[in-house]
């Protein structure tokens, strides 16, 4: 089958990049806009907002960080239909897998949120929690490292770097089975990237510079041939800052 794939046409293959591209750069347009709108001495955890907004805003952070390191998988899903198409097979709208990814990020960023309300209640109600964030901030970020290093991780990542064993091991026809094969690979991708999304509550969940180094991780560990070995890397930068953060906690730049 995969001598048979062909690139779809030229100009819809620059047209994906174009759209992917153009989304993620108005994302982090939005972010940089809301970051320098947003009270960050009572943010919390949940940026101070309400259950819409911080999904709002947790979409528009997804598009900016992935979607750059998901355009050799959008490509190659398009290319398999291409060839599906030229062949007279049903086809469905590259959205579709797009859009099914995106769900199954919202869907963790609705997991997120509860976690941050109940951090910020607890935080509000514990003069020791209140006294000691940046501790705890630095122990997430060190977890945050060691789980680079994790089996699951690399099974994860491993999925995520190779786009068409994916679609090869996971095909579904449909528009249903196009659906279940984008949240599926969104799932693999939360499972790749939910801790390095996780340390962003610490570091702040608008702190624009904090948000660019982690999309820069995530784009290199997916897409470069020593994306392995990065993640790697990254893994004990992270240890040692968390480290840095738990004994020194002026090293956070932004906390609750």
């Amino acid at each position: 089958m995969a001598e048979k794939l062909t690139y779809p046409l030229v100009r819809e293959r620059n047209l994906i990049i174009t759209l992917l591209l153009v989304l993620a750069a108005a994302s982090w347009v939005i972010l940089i806009w809301q970051s320098t709108r947003s009270d960050k001495m009572a943010m919390g955890f949940t940026m101070g907002s309400g259950t819409p907004l911080f999904l709002g805003v947790w979409v528009v952070m997804m598009v900016a960080t992935m979607f750059p390191a998901e355009a050799p998988m959008v490509l190659m899903f398009a290319r398999v239909y291409a060839a599906k198409r030229e062949q007279g097979k049903p086809f469905v709208p590259t959205w579709i897998f797009v859009s099914s990814y995106l769900v199954s990020w919202s869907l963790f960023g609705v997991l997120a949120y509860g976690v941050a309300l109940v951090a910020d209640v607890m935080v509000m109600q514990s003069m020791w929690l209140m006294s000691n964030t940046s501790f705890i901030g630095g122990v997430l970020i060190v977890l945050a490292g060691l789980f680079q290093l994790s089996p699951l991780k690399n099974a994860c990542l491993s999925k995520c770097r190779s786009p068409l064993n994916f679609l090869l091991n996971s095909w579904r026809d449909g528009y249903v089975g196009c659906f279940r094969m984008g949240f599926e690979h969104g799932l693999f991708c939360i499972g790749c990237c939910w801790a390095l999304m996780i340390i962003l509550f610490p570091l702040g969940m608008l702190n624009v510079g904090a948000m660019a180094a982690v999309a820069l991780l995530i784009f290199v560990e997916k897409t470069v041939p020593i994306g392995n070995w990065i993640a790697k890397v990254a893994a004990a930068m992270l240890v040692v800052y968390g480290m840095l953060v738990i004994f020194v906690p002026g090293m956070l730049p932004t906390m609750v």
